[in-house]
């Protein structure tokens, strides 16, 4: 029987990518866990895993495609001896046949996430959400909602799934969690969707303006459409507040300096240590000791991370990109080092695994290489806060009643109120400024 291949969706907010080229021809043989394509989205390159077994009968996509959108067909697989349709199945009668997606090279990085079906009319009653697709004991869910149910507590088994073949998806573990409790006489109705907090509602969008200078139209790429809903979002829907901070680096300085002068040449020993290694170390220490910064809100509980993932902003060509660099908290100054600047050079060819920029449980954004000596950065969520770093700079200081001079820089913690109080946001900046001014505490 022919199945459809569909075009994955490889992050919750992918509606279409590129397919760039297939590694099978029509007519191949295709193994589960086998390569069969390779498909851009708006920050990397992922590799399609097949699920299935049979033949590659035909290859409704071709290579090259832009805006294909998630869910349509890319190819049909047949088995052996059957003959390739002359047009696919439409789209919803086809089974995904994929097993995952991920970057070249990687492993596998998730399911595809599929969108939510439009509401039955009134006319129609609800059919009921498919079970999810197991094996003996194993459920079917894609990475990201394994995570979020392990972290709220939840038992996947008790998940209805929505995904293709009964598959617990992101939204499902997110109903799961927000579930409301039988409602209390006089309640409010609940207003706010799934897993997201109540706000206003959205203000229909500006019409354009009227511009007649002379000017050029720079079309938004997927990834600057992204980046311009999710920080309109945070600033809109999360309740900042600010803590700033003057750190002097002196210390930090001499000890990077030491540490690099000691530093093997080549080989796999060999470092070079930046100040934001250093930063990085410091602040994963910190939410060590204050677990209720490394957090994310919920309508139903604060979620206390674990581990202590950072992701750090870095700039590409269409905007930015948060590698996370995981269990920051237990890795010496060599391997966060070194991870950064393989995570960085990947960021910026577009090479990244999802996993290795989709979650995190605090962010640095750092601008002191610009010479910017302060800002306010706009918190990532689901993430409760994130530290904007700004140069190091001699300026005057007194001390002892003398004025000196030392090596200062600026950070401003933003903070979702919900999550964090004010007094937890200072004890955490005044625990990160005595790391930073005394390094050696780093090392132990």
């Amino acid at each position: 029987m022919a199945t459809n291949i569909l075009m994955p969706a490889l992050s919750p907010t992918m509606t279409e990518g590129t397919l760039a080229r297939w590694l099978k021809k029509e007519g191949d043989a295709i193994k589960a866990g086998d390569i069969i394509a390779e498909i851009e989205t708006d920050k990397a390159t992922m590799e399609v895993e097949a699920v299935d077994e049979g033949i590659l009968g035909k290859i409704v996509v071709a290579d090259g495609t832009e805006g294909v959108k998630v869910n349509d067909v890319i190819a049909v697989l047949v088995e052996e001896g059957e003959e390739a349709p002359k047009e696919a199945a439409p789209s919803p009668s086809g089974s995904p046949a994929l097993e995952g997606v991920k970057e070249a090279g990687g492993k596998v990085a998730g399911a595809p996430e599929q969108p939510v079906p439009p509401p039955a009319s009134k006319a129609e009653a609800p059919k009921p959400a498919p079970a999810p697709a197991a094996s003996g004991d194993r459920v079917f869910a894609s990475p990201l909602a394994r995570r979020m149910a392990q972290q709220a507590g939840i038992e996947l088994a008790a998940v209805t799934g929505s995904g293709p073949q009964g598959r617990i998806v992101k939204a499902d573990v997110e109903a799961a969690m927000n579930r409301p409790a039988a409602p209390k006489r006089d309640a409010a109705p609940v207003t706010a969707e799934a897993g997201k907090p109540a706000s206003a509602p959205a203000p229909k969008p500006a019409a354009a303006p009227n511009i007649t200078a002379p000017h050029t139209a720079v079309p938004n790429s997927s990834m600057r459409k992204v980046i311009a809903r999710r920080l309109t979002e945070s600033k809109t829907t999360v309740p900042h507040f600010y803590v700033a901070m003057d750190f002097e680096i002196d210390a930090l300085l001499k000890l990077r300096a030491d540490l690099n002068a000691q530093s093997p040449k080549e080989g796999a020993g060999a470092f070079k240590l930046s100040v934001n290694d250093l930063i990085i170390k410091a602040c994963a220490v910190a939410l060590r000791r204050h677990p209720g910064v490394n957090a994310a809100w919920t309508d139903e509980a604060i979620l206390q991370f674990q581990d202590v993932d950072i992701s750090v902003a870095v700039a590409i060509p269409d905007g930015l990109i948060t590698p996370i660099v995981k269990g920051a908290d237990r890795k010496g100054l060599a391997t966060i080092s070194n991870e950064m600047k393989d995570l960085g050079a990947r960021a910026k060819s577009g090479k990244l695994k999802p996993e290795e920029f989709q979650g995190g449980g605090f962010s640095i954004s750092n601008m002191g290489m610009y010479g910017v000596s302060f800002f306010s950065a706009i918190i990532n969520p689901p993430q409760a806060a994130i530290l904007a770093v700004g140069a190091g700079e001699q300026r005057p200081v007194v001390r002892n009643g003398a004025l000196a001079i030392a090596t200062v820089m600026t950070c401003q913690l933003s903070a979702d109120h919900r999550v964090v109080d004010g007094a937890l946001g200072a004890e955490f900046m005044a625990t990160l400024k005595g790391l930073i001014e005394n390094p050696l505490s780093l090392m132990l």
